[in-house]
């Protein structure tokens, strides 16, 4: 039996005591075991998957093992990282999926962002005419959407699984009835937000019992949780729309005392996953392909390279200040784009063939043949058949976030990012899990100068997202499986990543370790106590405005070659596992 390969993000795990445990766990099913640092990739043969947590790998390993898809490998790895990740993705939130089809050999992606309620109006997150302060809107039931990720997760099992569906739930219920221990990171975003836990009693008793914030190294149980498993086990997504699950999410929001929401039964029993076409955009000699609108993630990506396609990126290094100028100003012009005419394409007419058109995006890239940083940077006029006559839009969009990698042994790849917004969502629980705040990624202001904003909130539209899960093509095939949370952050997490793998040559590991160096809106944010601090001054010399500050993406990627590649993000608290 070949070895079972595990890299750890030890940089982000006192002592890595849990993770060492997983691997422990998980060894006796698959053979002999190696860990390796954070520097090195994971190679394997057969199958792989990167996740943010330990323990939602090794559910995820377990299922590959045994002749599971990648499909149903995510299933059981998003039903763990709901549990012991519940900050950053969950049964009450949403995703966008990426998936490559082998035997098909098609790229497809499915839509399970959050919708607003049918009560939803433009001004739902303004108070006397004026945008309501940002936590203002969070926390409550106001900026709760319907949640799309236990319809996703019935949807790809029923196109792609292959093992039964209860069989998904194992690693999950035992974890919710047995207990699991609470890692540094989840204890770390707990101690930071008890101010907002504290305001709701489910919550409050579950991450702040007899008043005290629960520490790493705690062992939590979450019996709710574990009820509302053992239903979605047993019926599949439908208690969640028109039943006992959709009823506990709809009494939670709406009587969240001081900023109740009006999602109702109807709302949930209205949503539906949808499949999209996926978005691919030329670079170098492959095909960059992701998930369109209502992300913005494929599209800004896609035009962040574009534009770049003309420059010798992998002369100029890592190191160069002139590369970093280059991509800076090539991301700030598909980020003004962005803002302007992104949106939910079922309400709004997206250009999205002419924002990637080549000839557009070679205009784009011209302006950034100067030596000096863009002075100002202005949305462009892409080909388009309706109307462009929108104002710009710059919603406020948080880190918390998780995202999923994995190659199967069929073949197939998936590329799942996983969200329930902010840290703790709406920090409302209900049946053992937190509900989203999505609707504060609509914009909160509707107009702007006279002009409509076309990510306004309006009933049943799902609000512009920034995630961008990625595969890479290159000659018909996946090269590259990639993404990351990190809010609006993740366009640039991932467009850098991509040109460090495509120009640069660096490997998976390398490409989720690198130092971030990032620009969206004209400041140059540096990961601070890093090797990108060095780029601070000549940045400054070439007229940005430059920040230092903690940046904590969490890249997870798979290299697809002679075998398999796996990189996890030492920011987290990631493990890529394959054999």
């Amino acid at each position: 039996m070949r070895a079972l390969l595990i890299s750890l993000a030890l940089a982000a795990w006192a002592g890595g005591s849990e993770a060492q445990q997983a691997a422990d766990a998980v060894a006796p099913e698959v053979g002999a075991f190696e860990v390796a640092g954070a520097a090195t990739p994971v190679t394997a043969e057969d199958w792989m998957i990167v996740t943010a947590h330990p323990l939602a790998s090794q559910a995820g390993a377990r299922v590959l093992g045994q002749g599971g898809t990648a499909a149903d490998a995510m299933i059981a790895a998003q039903l763990v990282l709901g549990l012991v990740e519940p900050q950053s993705s969950g049964l009450g939130g949403g995703a966008f999926l990426v998936w490559w089809d082998a035997k098909a050999g098609a790229l497809t992606t499915l839509d399970g962002r959050e919708t607003a309620p049918q009560k939803a109006t433009p001004l739902l997150f303004q108070k006397d005419g004026a945008p309501m302060d940002f936590f203002e809107a969070v926390v409550g039931g106001r900026s709760v959407g319907v949640p799309g990720t236990p319809m996703l997760l019935g949807e790809a099992h029923a196109r792609w699984g292959r093992l039964g569906w209860a069989d998904l739930f194992t690693e999950a219920q035992d974890h919710a009835t047995n207990g699991f221990e609470v890692s540094p990171r989840m204890a770390a975003s707990i101690a930071a937000n008890a101010d907002t836990l504290d305001r709701f009693t489910a919550t409050r008793d579950y991450f702040l019992p007899g008043g005290r914030a629960l520490g790493a190294g705690d062992t939590l149980r979450n019996p709710a949780y574990a009820e509302t498993l053992a239903q979605f086990a047993a019926e599949g997504p439908a208690p969640f729309y028109t039943g006992d699950i959709a009823r506990k999410i709809t009494r939670a929001v709406q009587s969240a005392p001081g900023n109740p929401g009006t999602l109702s039964l109807l709302d949930l029993a209205l949503y539906q996953v949808k499949e999209r076409a996926a978005v691919c955009a030329p670079y170098r000699d492959h095909e960059v392909c992701g998930m369109g609108p209502p992300s913005s993630g494929a599209i800004a990506v896609g035009q962040t390279l574009g534009a770049l396609d003309a420059y010798d990126l992998a002369a100029l290094g890592p190191e160069s200040a002139e590369a970093r100028r280059l991509i800076g100003d090539a991301s700030r012009l598909a980020f003004a784009d962005r803002g302007r005419y992104v949106a939910d394409p079922d309400f709004v007419p997206v250009p999205a063939k002419g924002l990637l058109d080549p000839a557009y995006l070679a205009a784009r890239g011209a302006l950034l043949n100067g030596a000096a940083a863009l002075s100002e940077v202005q949305p462009g006029t892409p080909e388009f058949d309706h109307a462009l006559n929108w104002a710009d839009n710059l919603p406020i969009e948080m880190p918390s976030t998780s995202h999923i990698s994995i190659v199967d042994g069929y073949g197939n790849a998936l590329s799942m990012t996983t969200t329930i917004e902010n840290a703790f969502g709406s920090r409302v629980m209900a049946a053992g899990f937190l509900l989203n705040n999505e609707l504060t990624d609509f914009s909160f202001a509707s107009v702007d100068g006279g002009l409509p904003i076309a990510n306004a909130a309006a009933p049943g539209k799902r609000p512009r997202s920034s995630m961008a899960p990625t595969i890479v093509m290159q000659d018909g095939a996946p090269r590259l499986v990639i993404g990351s949370p990190g809010g609006s952050r993740i366009i640039p997490y991932v467009t850098n990543a991509i040109i460090a793998y495509l120009d640069w040559g660096m490997d998976v590991q390398a490409i989720t370790t690198m130092p971030h160096a990032i620009n969206r809106f004209g400041t140059y944010d540096l990961e601070e106590g890093t090797s990108a601090e060095a780029l601070a001054g000549p940045l400054r010399d070439m007229g940005f405005d430059v920040e230092l500050r903690g940046l904590n993406s969490g890249l997870h990627a798979i290299a697809i070659g002679d075998g398999l590649q796996g990189g996890a993000d030492p920011r987290r608290e990631g493990l890529a596992i394959g054999e």
